[in-house]
């Protein structure tokens, strides 16, 4: 530990020390008798000059003394950073202490001080960023909110800490690196875009406060903030919407074809949209609807489906597009360029959606999800827009249940008729219906899945159906249990749908988790996928896979499932696959030189990508056509060498678990039959 030689320092450091050592030295049933001295002398010494680098100094110490076992801390994966501010402001001083050192910890994993499995550097480092954008007022001013000087004291712990990270950091260009991480979010462009529009309000209050006139906002920074408080002429100075609805009534066409204009370029810029936009949109459905073509920003293929659809349009607006559900309209935009009124059933189901009842449980669910300023049936259709028309957009939140968010990203790709009907049942019956080897699952008559209670961190349509796809992919996984066999040999193909291909390759050997066979899976793979083996065929439906998870510096975290899209040669001229990541960031360093791509190299807006042989290094699982295979003995030695040295020297460099243990063991009780 790094001594500060001050005499004011010195005596809370030993008392800390000591504490800290305490906590090391106790059994684990005793531990929790030290924890609370320890966060006592850990607060009085975090208050004290110098004192946050003491304390970041013994960050390994305390993490594996066990501080953080048994609390809401003990997985960094799991944390998220927009409800730390609300601890911070709330909490008890003994949670806000646990709190600051939970970022201290954090730090130290972001700088490879500290280790933890499935949360890597990168993330760690993308946590911090996103943290200190929610946090700006810790981190800048000096007490000039009314907050702030009634709390002087409760604001000193964390903006000592939070001070000390950004220092870490780069405090010099931490705007501008939190306007970089903003906009590399947006690029993904994910469904749930709250967490980054309470970042950009935060930067906005920073960087337009009086006090702060001489800061240099960053490049980009306007255009965020542009984009949701004053997308328009006549939104500037963000006059608010009910002063903006009036302008709007005296406005002639030629105007409000500009504020249309204006309000789809800023959402196809950005990927976020006005409250001013919803209000305009529903201004123009009554008054001008034929500039919805321009508010909407549609093509050819647009405009046929709004002209076609027109009546079914104008009543997903009416109920839909609100100022609380703006984000939906760029959901309303997609769904109508990608055509999807024109899928059997799904103008109908729509319509049925529009006014279908919704249970006590969905409702609840919902409401815990996204508020109570609309109805949640209101919620619900405005997420059903956003992910048919953004069907890349899908995260699965920190739970996990990657396999149901492939599953409704998939359905909403390529199957909306089906996602419809799941949502309907769900929605008004709180269960859904699926058929495995001909027997009718309900999950309403089974427990819940593998992931648990499902937390609140997803959008509207995940909110709903997640917990039913858990508990039936878990039901599935159980009823073709068998030791030595992976599940997703029989489980795939009904779980998803008829596209799944019949043929499935695996690289481990699932009772023990070794390698088996690579060579012949490797040349497989590039035989069904590389254009130049398999005969130029394309991926014609999206494929499962199984990747092999690694961290930054190659160490294997856990498996996780993802869709094969397509496989292309980008401007470059390299081979890449292209895939969705239901991980809610899907830009991740897998160590040994593989990190995924989110833009630049020919992705759409919510694909990953990778060099096919970087992608192929990190697989284990994939599903293929048996009939569409090229001829494996023409794939060079070179490649597929390159492919085994990359997987061996990350994940499967030692032994990794098998998937049997992986496997839930059937629950205690299970009804015999279910309703026909």
């Amino acid at each position: 530990m790094t001594n500060i030689n001050t005499d004011e320092l010195t005596p809370a450091l030993e008392r800390f020390s000591a504490a800290l050592e305490r906590l090391e030295q106790a059994p684990l049933f005793a531990k929790k008798n030290h924890r609370s001295r320890l966060l006592d002398t850990a607060e009085r010494l975090l208050r004290k000059p110098g004192g946050v680098e003491a304390v970041y100094q013994s960050a390994e110490r305390f993490d594996a003394a066990g501080l953080f076992e048994g609390s809401d801390w003990a997985f960094p994966s799991r944390l998220q950073p927009g409800l730390v501010p609300r601890t911070l402001a709330e909490a008890d001083r003994w949670t806000v202490t646990l709190e600051c050192l939970s970022q201290l910890r954090i730090l130290a994993l972001s700088e490879r001080k500290v280790s933890r499995p499935g949360f890597s550097a990168e993330q760690a480092s993308h946590f911090l960023k996103e943290l200190l954008a929610l946090t700006l007022e810790y981190v800048f001013d000096h007490h000039q909110t009314e907050a702030a000087r009634v709390n002087a004291a409760a604001f000193q712990l964390p903006r000592n800490v939070l001070r000390y990270v950004a220092e870490n950091i780069g405090y010099d260009n931490l705007l501008e690196q939190l306007v970089e991480e903003i906009w590399r979010l947006l690029r993904q462009r994910p469904i749930r875009i709250e967490p980054v529009k309470l970042m950009i309000t935060k930067l906005a209050v920073y960087c337009y406060d009086p006090q702060h006139e001489n800061i240099m906002i960053p490049a980009g920074a306007e255009r965020l903030i542009s984009s949701l408080f004053s997308p328009s002429p006549n939104s500037l100075g963000d006059p608010g919407t009910s002063v903006y609805a009036e302008r709007l009534t005296t406005l002639d066409s030629q105007a409000l074809g500009e504020e249309a204009g204006a309000c789809a370029r800023s959402m196809y810029d950005t990927g976020l949209v006005s409250p001013y936009h919803a209000v305009l949109v529903r201004f123009l459905v009554k008054e001008n609807p034929e500039l919805l073509v321009t508010a909407l920003g549609l093509s050819s293929t647009g405009v046929d489906g709004l002209l076609t659809y027109r009546e079914l349009v104008h009543a997903i607006i009416d109920k839909a597009v609100h100022p609380e559900t703006s984000q939906s309209i760029l959901g309303l935009s997609g769904m109508l360029e990608r055509a999807v009124l024109h899928f059997p059933g799904v103008a109908s189901s729509l319509w049925r959606q529009i006014n279908l009842p919704l249970t006590l449980a969905t409702q609840n669910r919902l409401i815990a999800s996204c508020g109570s300023e609309q109805p949640p049936d209101v919620y619900l259709l405005a997420g059903l827009l956003s992910m048919l028309g953004q069907p890349l957009g899908v995260g699965q939140g920190d739970n996990p249940t990657c396999q149901s968010a492939r599953a409704l990203s998939w359905w909403a790709y390529s199957d909306p008729d089906y996602l419809l009907q799941l949502l309907a049942w769900a929605g008004r019956d709180d269960g859904v219906l699926m058929t495995f080897r001909g027997q009718r699952i309900s999950s309403a008559f089974l427990p819940a899945g593998g992931a648990g209670v499902v937390g609140s961190d997803l959008d509207p349509v995940s909110m709903v159906l997640v917990p039913h796809l858990d508990r039936v992919y878990a039901e599935m996984c159980r009823l073709v249990h068998k030791a030595g066999e992976d599940p997703h040999l029989h489980v795939n193909p009904e779980f998803h749908g008829w596209q799944v291909g019949g043929g499935f390759a695996i690289a481990v050997d699932v009772a023990h988790g070794k390698l088996h066979e690579y060579e012949t899976f490797i040349r497989l793979f590039y035989a069904c996928y590389h254009p130049v083996y398999n005969g130029g065929n394309p991926v014609i439906h999206p494929q499962p896979v199984g990747l092999a998870v690694t961290d930054s510096l190659a160490r294997f975290v856990g498996w996780h499932a993802i869709t094969i899209l397509r496989v292309a040669i980008d401007q470059t001229g390299v081979t890449r696959v292209y895939f969705f990541n239901p991980n809610n960031d899907s830009g991740q360093d897998l160590g040994n030189g593989v990190v995924v791509s989110t833009n630049g190299a020919g992705e759409v807006y919510g694909e990953s990508s990778l060099p096919i042989a970087e992608f192929a290094s990190r697989l284990y699982l994939f599903h293929y056509d048996p009939l569409e295979v090229g001829d494996q003995t023409r794939i060079p030695a070179e490649q597929v060498q390159t492919v085994m040295q990359l997987g061996k020297e990350s994940w499967a460099a030692q032994k990794i678990p098998a998937l049997d243990d992986l496997i839930a063991p059937p629950p205690a009780q299970l009804p015999s039959t279910y309703p026909k």
